[in-house]
């Protein structure tokens, strides 16, 4: 790993501060970047966040992605924590503490908002920052691609009837504006500038398209550095000025992902599911797709809103949390079978838990 990458977390940390701090120092900056948007997509986000997946989608080779549909356990896993466990695990949470254990310190109106824009992030499964986890637990890229793809996809159809049902409302609008950009700027335009990318260095060999990769990878990290000082330098004055309203949200919202880490990553383990399949997959159910939610808070809600609040805390909870996760991944790889190519037999064979690939031969 390189300086950037060993050191993550405390890149992360001094980006929050850097983020709150500058936010209170220079706020007029941080609000003009702010009005940068379209459809609730912040555009120098959106290029932040570009440049920390470009250089993931150049290791993808397209030509593995047909093998997924070999190896169906992985995805299935991922669709059954996405759409049947965390919207609802997401909803009983927020109840539970909003309606019961916070009560005394909350009005039953801001608590229902609270409450929605919780709901909201929990049916809104991850789109852009899951090749960033993926990557961080050395993830199968082809694999995570097509868990992307295939969570964007049911999304469309998916995402408004269990909100709906779960706001107990009789419709939900949703911004396919947001939810169309978001996927063609996080997914669409980098994949397809990655594999431009890659058939061109391939051209000159595989030591060119793997010196290319090696030059690209810290700036992954660069991009998201500068994700977190954006996102934080927009809400450094709710930061400040409702703490204890931002603690009490972050509490279910920091249960809800470890908990959903937790069920995910035990189901990938009774699987047997290999290291780089298991690891993305529980990541895709723990993170969330905030731009998504955030717009839908706010058109259903307002701008003001306790429900747009709630979703804006889980964009702040949800790095620290994720950096956590991806941390707990990498140190129990030994937990997961490790697929072991077989030489001249071209037969892949699963090494036993705690083997590394030095551990035995083909």
């Amino acid at each position: 790993m390189g300086l950037f990458e060993r050191w993550l977390t405390v890149w992360v940390g001094l980006g929050i501060l850097a983020g709150v701090g500058l936010g209170l120092a220079i706020p007029g900056l941080f609000e003009s970047i702010a009005r940068l948007e379209f459809a609730h997509v912040n555009l120098v986000v959106a290029v932040f966040i570009w440049v920390m997946i470009y250089p993931m989608m150049i290791q993808i080779d397209f030509a593995a992605v047909k093998d997924v549909g070999k190896r169906p356990r992985g995805l299935l896993l991922t669709l059954v924590v996405n759409w049947l466990i965390k919207p609802f695990t997401m909803a009983a949470l927020a109840v539970l503490f909003f309606h019961h254990l916070f009560a005394p310190w909350v009005d039953p109106q801001s608590a229902s908002e609270y409450i929605a824009g919780m709901i909201l992030l929990g049916v809104a499964p991850c789109t852009a920052m899951v090749f960033v986890w993926s990557q961080l637990t050395k993830g199968d890229p082809n694999y995570t691609l097509v868990q992307v793809s295939v969570n964007d996809l049911i999304m469309v159809f998916a995402f408004a009837p269990i909100a709906a049902f779960l706001l107990g409302v009789t419709k939900v609008t949703v911004p396919w504006e947001t939810l169309l950009l978001s996927v063609v700027l996080y997914v669409v335009l980098p994949l397809v500038a990655g594999v431009l990318t890659r058939r061109l260095w391939l051209r000159e060999g595989q030591a060119r398209l793997a010196r290319g990769v090696a030059a690209l990878k810290p700036w992954s990290v660069v991009g998201l550095i500068a994700t977190v000082v954006l996102l934080f330098g927009f809400q450094a004055g709710t930061i400040v000025s409702q703490p204890l309203v931002i603690a009490l949200i972050a509490v279910p919202l920091v249960i809800q992902s470890y908990g959903i880490f937790a069920i995910s990553y035990a189901a990938a383990r009774a699987l047997r599911l290999p290291h780089d399949i298991a690891a993305p997959a529980c990541m895709i159910g723990t993170s969330n797709f905030f731009e998504l939610a955030v717009a839908v808070a706010i058109s259903l809600f307002g701008l003001s809103s306790g429900a747009a609040l709630a979703t804006v805390v889980g964009v702040l909870v949800e790095v620290p949390v994720m950096l956590s996760l991806v941390a707990i991944a990498n140190r129990t790889r030994h937990w997961f079978p490790v697929v072991v190519p077989a030489g001249v037999s071209g037969v892949a064979v699963r090494a036993n838990p705690g083997e590394t690939r030095g551990d035995r031969t083909a």
